[in-house]
Formats: C-alpha cells, sequence, structure tokens
C-alpha cells in the first residue's frame, strides 16, 4: 500500500490549521536542545558542582517557559520568556533553601529527608497565581516547575550560583528560537480567570484561585504522607497530578483528571514499547520524545489527552535512554498518575468546592497553559 501525504497534509492543517502549533513545538525541542547544549559546555560545567548538570535544569526551565508563554510579538515573547526562567529559577531557589530541613530527625524518621514535602508550597502558587491570567499561571507553574527540578537533582545551598547560571542559559535558549518563529505563531487564546467565570462555596476564602491553591497543596500533602507510610516510587509524579487536574469547578477537574488518565494510560505502554530501541539506539529515542513534544504542542489546549499521552511516552523513553530500565518505576507514571488524580478529585469535590456561575465558561479556569506535568 503506497502512503499517500496528501491525506496526512489535510490532517494536520486540520488539527493545526497554518503550522502555528507546530512552529511551537519545533521551538520547544529548540530551546530544550540550545540549554542542553550550552549547559554542557566544559568552560560552563567546569566551575559547578559535579551533581549538578546545569544543562538539565537549563533545559526544563526553557521548555516549560516556552509552553507557558503566550504572547504574539517578539518583544512580549522575549519578556514573558524571562519572566518565566526567572520564576523557575526561584522555584529552584526555594527549593535548594529549604532542602537542609530534611535532614532532621522528625523529617529523617518519616523517610521525607529528600524534600517531598517542599513541593506542597509549589503546588499551592500554581493554583494561587491563576488569578492573574495566562502569565500568571506560567509564573505559577514556573515555581513549581524549578521545585521540582531541584527535587530530582537534589540541590541543596551550595547549587545557588548554578541555578543562577541554569537560569541565564535558560533565557537565552528560549528567547532563540522564539526570536526567530516571528509571525509564524499565533498566541493562544487568553484563558478567562476563574474569578471571572465562577463563584465558590463555602465563603471562608475569597477567590476560586486560593481554593485551587489550597486543593492542590491538600492533595499534594497527602501524597507527601503517602509516602511516608509506604513509601512510594516516585511520590513527586503523583504530586504533579495533583497540581496539573485542579481546575476551578469539580466539574472541570474531574474531566482533566479522565484526560490525564486516558493520556498516561496509552503513553506509558507505548514508551514501554520502545524500551529496547532506547538501548540499542538511544539517538532513535530522542529523535521519537522531541516528535512527542510536537504533538504535545499541538494537541494542547483543546485536547489534553492527547497532550498526556504524548508527555508521557516522551518522559518515559527519555528515562530509559538515560538509563532507568526499571519496570516498576516506569509503570509508576500511570498508577500515581491515578492517585495524584484521585486526590484531586476529592479535593475538588470536598474542599472548599466551587460552582460554574456561567455553564459555558466552567472549565476556563485559567490553568489550561499549564503542562500536563513535567514529573
Amino acid at each position: 500500500m503506497r502512503f499517500d501525504s496528501r491525506y496526512f497534509n489535510v490532517w494536520l492543517e486540520r488539527v493545526d490549521p497554518g503550522a502555528h502549533r507546530r512552529v511551537k513545538g519545533l521551538r520547544l525541542v529548540t530551546a530544550y536542545g540550545i540549554a542542553m547544549g550550552l549547559g554542557t559546555l566544559q568552560g560552563v560545567s567546569a566551575g559547578l558542582p559535579a551533581n549538578v548538570s546545569a544543562g538539565t535544569l537549563a533545559g526544563g526551565f526553557a521548555l516549560w517557559a516556552s509552553v507557558s508563554e503566550a504572547q504574539t510579538t517578539r518583544y512580549a515573547s522575549t519578556r514573558d520568556l524571562a519572566m518565566l526562567c526567572v520564576a523557575a529559577a526561584l522555584g529552584a531557589v526555594l527549593f535548594a533553601l529549604l532542602a537542609p530541613l530534611g535532614g532532621t530527625a522528625f523529617l529523617m524518621s518519616h523517610a521525607l529527608g529528600g524534600g517531598e514535602w517542599i513541593l506542597v508550597t509549589g503546588a499551592f502558587f500554581a493554583g494561587l497565581l491563576k488569578r492573574y491570567g495566562t502569565i500568571g499561571a506560567g509564573v505559577g507553574s514556573q515555581i513549581y516547575i524549578g521545585q521540582l527540578l531541584a527535587y530530582g537533582a537534589h540541590l541543596g545551598p551550595g547549587d545557588l550560583g548554578a541555578i543562577a547560571i541554569s537560569c541565564l542559559i535558560a533565557i537565552l535558549a528560549a528567547a532563540v528560537p522564539r526570536l526567530l518563529s516571528g509571525p509564524a505563531e499565533l498566541a493562544a487564546v487568553p484563558a478567562v480567570t476563574a474569578g471571572e467565570s465562577v463563584f465558590r462555596t463555602p465563603l471562608l476564602l475569597r477567590s476560586a484561585e486560593l481554593a485551587m491553591g489550597v486543593q492542590a497543596a491538600l492533595a499534594a500533602a497527602i501524597v507527601v504522607v503517602l509516602h511516608s507510610v509506604w513509601g512510594l516510587v516516585e511520590s513527586a509524579w503523583a504530586i504533579t497530578a495533583c497540581v496539573y487536574v485542579v481546575t476551578a469547578t469539580a466539574a472541570g477537574t474531574l474531566e482533566r483528571v479522565r484526560w490525564r488518565i486516558v493520556g498516561t494510560l496509552v503513553g506509558v505502554p507505548l514508551g514501554l514499547a520502545c524500551l529496547p530501541a532506547a538501548e540499542h539506539a538511544p539517538l532513535l529515542v530522542w529523535v521519537a520524545a522531541s516528535l512527542a513534544m510536537i504533538v504535545y504542542a499541538m494537541a494542547l489546549p483543546e485536547r489534553y489527552d492527547v497532550a498526556c499521552g504524548a508527555f508521557a511516552f516522551a518522559l518515559v523513553v527519555t528515562l530509559a535512554a538515560t538509563g532507568e530500565h526499571s519496570i516498576a518505576v516506569l509503570v509508576a507514571r500511570a498508577w500515581e498518575t491515578m492517585l495524584g488524580g484521585a486526590l484531586g478529585i476529592a479535593m475538588a469535590v470536598f474542599v472548599f468546592p466551587v460552582r460554574a456561575q456561567r455553564p459555558a465558561a466552567a472549565d476556563a479556569s485559567g490553568d489550561n497553559r499549564g503542562p500536563p506535568g513535567p514529573g
């Protein structure tokens, strides 16, 4: 059977008219690649602690800043990208400064020396800052992502210099592709903030965004407790699911959890099927992960399930390509996502539940710019 590219081109044009999201997807991958390349230069990494990869930190800062940025002009985009990279660096700094507290006897005795509890603060900011629209949602998300990257790298107070260098690299890496893409992109439709579209019950909290912050933080705190009692494989993955499934209303949260679980249950098995290639052909796997991130950019925000599936696939195959071949760890991506989603639903339904004032705007909670979870 001969492949006819015309059908594929028609499908692409229907999904992504004008190729705007494809261009953004390419920009995400390019920003990540530039940051990783600059961060691994000998002149940059020579003076950094051996346990810190400036490339990994800068790549994470730049990638997710590029996801959250949604401006129409080069100047405004560059400004927001710089702001978002700085927000991620501040999140990493906050984690690094609080990390020594994990050495206290109490936290060590409860298996919390790794700093999972610090992610609760990032979860709160990720919800609260949505009241400031798309850029606020991006800044809150970046604070959490910075903490998440610092958690994965085990950063401490001695790594503040590495965080600063990574931030500068990330700003450059994110800005250059945006300057080159120019008018080939269209900004996302501005999200309606939760305060404009919903009102909350009960009257204990003053805004729906504050309710979302509390819901995400409480869900994350429960994950921390569960990790202390039972020892989750990757508790940060469950916390990330809690952060990114909470929306302004219980109905919106239920819908988002369903999309996230469906996407993850498709993306993870596809990633596991690529494990042999990850071991023997890592370059091919990185190419597949890059294509998955382009699909991710094309799918957001309308097809959150596809975006979650694409990211889950990219995460699993890149973990495998970097040496993580434990099936238990890789499969944990799926079941811990379901755990975080279940906790998110419980918080949305039972903890400061919010009702939609206008049904048509029920899910316009201002968080559709957030990534489906980089952890």
